[in-house]
C-alpha cells in the first residue's frame, strides 16, 4: 500500500493516475477547462467537485493534482496545493489565513523575497509582525503571545545557513494555537521531516531541488486537508496563482531522481566544505554538516545529519575578492538559482539580498565577501579544484 512506501517509493510513485490508454509516464493534460455531459452535471460539480473532477485548470487539474498527491505523500501530509512559484507558495501559505489585526512571529534570517512579503506586504495590510533570531529559543518564546496566529521561518536560512529547531519552536507555537509555516527549500524533502517534527504547513520552492534541473518555475504548500482545501484553494482559486500542468509535469519527472541527485549533491558538499575549512583565503566556511557549525548537533537529529546542497564561503578580502572569486570560476554558473544539477555560485549581498539595508546584511552575517555555494552533480574532483584555484586568484 502507498502509506507504507518509503520516500524513494513515494517520490516515483505517488498519486499516479492513468488515462484509459495506461501509459507508463504520466499524461500532461494541456487543457484550461473541462466538459460536462450534462447542465446538471455541470452544477453539480460547481456544488461539490469529486477527487476525478475539475472544473477549471485555475482550480485544478489532472497533471497537477498527481504532483500534488505525490509531494504530499513524500513529505506526510494529508494535501497539497501546487503554485506557480516557491514565492506563490509564500505568499498564499500566509496572505490566506491572515487578517488585519494578525499577529506573526518570523526568523528574521530569511530570503529577501520572503522578507518583503512579512515586512512590507502582510504589515500594509495590519498584520503586525514581529522578528526574532531563529536560534534563539529564548527569544521565541518572547515574542510568540496569546494572540499569535503563526510562525513562519526557513528550517535552514538563506544564506547562512542557520538551523532552526522545528520540533522546540512548534512546541512553543502550539501553546498558544498558532500555525507553524515552514519554508523548508533547503532541507529539502530528501532528508525533511519537518511535520512529523511539528511544522503543520510546509512549504517549498518546486524550482530548486525538486525540478532541480533549471527548467520551469514551481512551488508547492503541503498541510491538512482542512488547511489546504478549506484555507488556501480558495484564495489560490481566486488569485491565480495556480501552477501549470507542463510545468506540473516537470515536477512529477523531477521526483522520480530527486533522492539520487540530493544525496550525491549533499556527499559532494560535505567533502567540498571539509577541504576548505580553515583555507587561508576564507574567514569562514558555513556547512550545517561540518561540525563546527553552531547547530551540527540539531542536523543529527533534524536531517539525520545531512548538512544539504549549499554551503557559503566568506572570502577574505570582500566584494571584490568575491568577485574576483566568481570570475575565476570555471566549471560552475554565477546565478541565483539552487538546487540544480549544475553548480551554481551566487554573490548575495549584490543579488538576492541587495534589497537589505547595510546594517541588515550586518545583522543577518550577509558579508561583502559572503558567496553562496549551490553544489551541482560535476565530479567532486573537479569542483574542488575549480574552486581552490578561484580562492587561489580571489586573494591575488
Amino acid at each position: 500500500m502507498s502509506e507504507s512506501w518509503n520516500k524513494r517509493t513515494q517520490a516515483v510513485h505517488g498519486g499516479t493516475r492513468r488515462s484509459q490508454y495506461n501509459e507508463v509516464s504520466e499524461a500532461i493534460f494541456l487543457t484550461q477547462g473541462f466538459v460536462y455531459d450534462t447542465a446538471e452535471q455541470a452544477e453539480a460539480r460547481f456544488i461539490e467537485t469529486g477527487p476525478d473532477e475539475f472544473i477549471y485548470a485555475r482550480y485544478g487539474n489532472p497533471t497537477v493534482s498527481m504532483f500534488e498527491q505525490r509531494i504530499a505523500a513524500l513529505e506526510g501530509g494529508e494535501d497539497a496545493f501546487a503554485t506557480a512559484s516557491g514565492m506563490a507558495a509564500v505568499n498564499a501559505a500566509l496572505t490566506s489565513m491572515l487578517q488585519a489585526g494578525d499577529h506573526v512571529v518570523s526568523a528574521k534570517a530569511l530570503f529577501g523575497s520572503c522578507l518583503y512579503i512579512l515586512e512590507n506586504v502582510l504589515t500594509r495590510f495590519g498584520v503586525e509582525v514581529t522578528f526574532v533570531d531563529g536560534t534563539d529559543l529564548d527569544a521565541w518564546e518572547a515574542a510568540i503571545r496569546p494572540d499569535t496566529k503563526a510562525v513562519f521561518f526557513e528550517s535552514m536560512s538563506n544564506p547562512t545557513l542557520e538551523v532552526i529547531d522545528i520540533s522546540a519552536v512548534s512546541l512553543l507555537a502550539h501553546a498558544v494555537g498558532a500555525t507553524v509555516i515552514v519554508d523548508n527549500v533547503f532541507s529539502t524533502p530528501v532528508f525533511s521531516r519537518a511535520i512529523a517534527q511539528g511544522a503543520d504547513v510546509v512549504v517549498y520552492s518546486a524550482t530548486k531541488h525538486i525540478d532541480g534541473q533549471g527548467r520551469a518555475l514551481g512551488g508547492v504548500i503541503i498541510g491538512t486537508k482542512e488547511f489546504v482545501r478549506g484555507t488556501v484553494e480558495p484564495y489560490m482559486k481566486h488569485t491565480g496563482g495556480a501552477l501549470s500542468p507542463f510545468n506540473a509535469w516537470i515536477m512529477l519527472k523531477g521526483l522520480e531522481t530527486m533522492a539520487l541527485r540530493v544525496n550525491a549533491q549533499a556527499e559532494t558538499a560535505q567533502r567540498i566544505a571539509e577541504a576548505l575549512e580553515g583555507h587561508p583565503a576564507l574567514e569562514r566556511t558555513l556547512y550545517p554538516g561540518l561540525k563546527s557549525h553552531a547547530q551540527n548537533d540539531l542536523i543529527q537529529t533534524q536531517l539525520g545529519g545531512k548538512g544539504g546542497t549549499v554551503l557559503s564561503l566568506d572570502i577574505k578580502g570582500g566584494k571584490e575578492a568575491a568577485f574576483s572569486f566568481l570570475n575565476a570560476l570555471t566549471i560552475p554558473v554565477i546565478s541565483n538559482n539552487l538546487g540544480d544539477a549544475k553548480s551554481i555560485a551566487t554573490h548575495p549581498a549584490t543579488t538576492t539580498h541587495q534589497r537589505l539595508s547595510d546594517d541588515q546584511k550586518v545583522e543577518l552575517g550577509i558579508a561583502p565577501g559572503l558567496i553562496r555555494f549551490s553544489v551541482g552533480l560535476e565530479d567532486a574532483d573537479d569542483l574542488l579544484a575549480d574552486i581552490k584555484r578561484a580562492l587561489d586568484v580571489s586573494q591575488q
